[in-house]
């Protein structure tokens, strides 16, 4: 996908896209061979060999992938898996052999990514933590709304970057939005992953549980109310499992840890508002910018705010939808500018180059 550019009569001047060479693709323990896919395929359709490095966690859906792909006649060498750790991806980020990186998961990590990789000028996406804002107005429709936003959070247990972790609510309806999604936190069965009944499985460690459940307790301090959840979930036949109670708090202010700091987990802050500017204002305060909702029955409030919300992904009447034809990516905190998926990803595994021809 180039560009002919009319310059002048005396020269024919266009541009080619051509790939970096070799891309590394760190991947987090979260939905794995999704977020494998999303980095290689991209990379791989544009010329790219590709080295994925998959979390320690989970590598076992690429070492699957990479062996899929070399039965399907992928030549050798073109898609690659090392395991490791974080030394691991440290490494490629610093060898000057690798000419692009791509990451996925927290704004800690990937800062040090984004610095391994600017010490040889490596071009960078990073794809990285979300707070995201979940905006409900009075005149939405509130059963899909509350349905809508305890999917938002709870779906994969909210260790998804886009989880909508904020639910912000006008007051008038503060109490039916919290109160409805409680409910259905109440009622999600929790177990085996693999039965289709189970709509809550483990997280994926019981030292992230640990993590999680030390959050909630930091919210306790901070005055919060815990509506529902907020413990240890254990059930017979998983007594080695990281299962927890789906968490709703209120109570709490918009300055405290855990509205502003990533949980990753099925803990959904909530906070009422009472006019539009508060609402867009609490939504935008926040050092993340990866994704947002906002539920009104008002088309023109809902694109002013679509397009007054620091987010690199804003849905309206409706949450956590994609699809790659779609970028996907954050601002701020979020991520470094680039995108995943669509067209724009392709930009970012190629480089841009311009020929002048004279006539």
């Amino acid at each position: 996908r180039g560009e002919t550019i009319d310059i002048s009569r005396e020269f024919h001047t266009y541009t080619v896209k051509e790939p970096l060479g070799v891309v590394a693709a760190i991947v987090p323990w979260n939905v794995p061979l999704v977020l494998t896919v999303s980095k290689a395929a991209p990379a791989l359709a544009v010329g790219n060999c590709v080295v994925v490095k998959p979390s320690p966690q989970t590598p076992l859906t690429a070492l699957l992938l990479a062996q899929r792909a070399l039965a399907a006649g992928m030549p050798p060498g073109a898609l690659n898996v090392v395991t490791g750790g974080g030394t691991i991806g440290a490494l490629l980020a610093r060898d000057p052999e690798v000419d692009g990186i791509t990451f996925t998961g927290s704004t800690e990590t990937g800062a040090r990514v984004a610095a391994d990789a600017a010490g040889n000028h490596k071009r960078a996406q990073l794809e990285l933590g979300g707070k995201s804002p979940n905006v409900v107005f009075a005149d939405a429709d509130l059963d899909e709304a509350i349905a809508e936003a305890a999917s938002a959070i709870f779906y994969g247990q909210g260790e998804i970057c886009s989880a909508g972790s904020r639910l912000l609510i006008e007051r008038p309806v503060f109490d039916a939005v919290t109160e409805g999604v409680a409910r259905i936190a109440e009622r999600l069965p929790a177990g085996d992953p693999l039965d289709p009944q189970t709509k809550l499985g483990s997280l994926i460690s019981r030292d992230h549980l640990q993590k999680v459940l030390k959050w909630i307790e930091t919210g306790r301090n901070e005055g919060a109310s815990v509506l529902t959840g907020g413990g240890e979930l254990r059930l017979q036949g998983f007594e080695g499992g990281a299962f927890m109670t789906p968490t709703v708090l209120t109570d709490v202010g918009p300055d405290a840890t855990v509205v502003q700091e990533e949980i990753f987990g099925p803990v959904l802050v909530a906070l009422p508002f009472d006019h539009d500017d508060e609402a867009l204002a609490l939504a935008n305060d926040t050092q993340y910018g990866l994704a947002a909702g906002v539920w009104t029955a008002d088309s023109k409030r809902a694109r002013h705010f679509a397009s007054a919300l620091r987010s690199g992904v804003v849905w309206i009447n409706s949450y956590n939808q994609f699809d790659c034809a779609m970028p996907f990516g954050g601002i701020k905190a979020s991520g470094g500018g680039s995108r995943e998926w669509s067209h724009l990803a392709l930009d970012s595994f190629t480089e841009t180059k311009s020929v002048w021809e004279k006539a």
